[in-house]
């Protein structure tokens, strides 16, 4: 059997292996079978972690790091110039935000932090985007998509807000 000690960097987080209540962190949870189990950790005012462990026999620990920054997110999109447009992805982490296009003058690559302007007007179905030496971005979804621009300005939002209360972002 295996025994699986559970610590999360926010005390009383409440972990579930399988489905099944184990405690709140920090937690040992003794004779777990071998094998692959599903492990559920939610802390309030966090979103909830989940992944599959592996157990084997012996003692394991897992750490939980509901505190760090994690943002993974990107976005086909087409910038619209005064005159034509360019086709190109961006790409967001807790590092910055970056536009990958084929057009070399229009890539950039700023900290979230920077960007003097990030909005998203979901009737004009358009993502606005100011970097801190006063370029200015206007982006849309190849499919006319608003949604897509809406879900990924307020990931990009929810990640800039917890790196200004100071909380780190995510080594990986």
């Amino acid at each position: 059997m295996g025994t699986l000690r559970i610590e999360a960097d926010v005390p009383g987080a409440q972990v579930f292996i399988d489905r099944q209540f184990v405690g709140a962190a920090p937690v040992l949870a003794e004779n777990v079978s071998p094998g692959s189990h599903q492990l559920n950790v939610s802390a309030e005012g966090f979103e909830s972690y989940a992944r599959t462990v592996d157990v084997t026999p012996g003692s394991r620990d897992i750490l939980v790091k509901f505190r760090e920054v994690r943002l993974d997110s990107s976005l086909e999109v087409i910038h619209r110039h005064r005159i034509g447009s360019c086709r190109g992805r961006l790409v967001a982490t807790p590092q910055g935000l970056r536009y990958e296009t084929s057009n070399r003058e229009d890539g950039f690559t700023a900290p979230l932090a920077d960007l003097e302007t990030f909005q998203v007007d979901y009737l004009e179905k358009n993502l606005s985007v100011k970097l801190p030496k006063g370029r200015q971005f206007n982006f849309t979804d190849p499919e006319g998509n608003a949604d897509r621009l809406f879900v990924f300005h307020r990931d990009v939002d929810k990640a800039r807000e917890r790196l200004r209360r100071g909380d780190p972002p995510a080594a990986d």
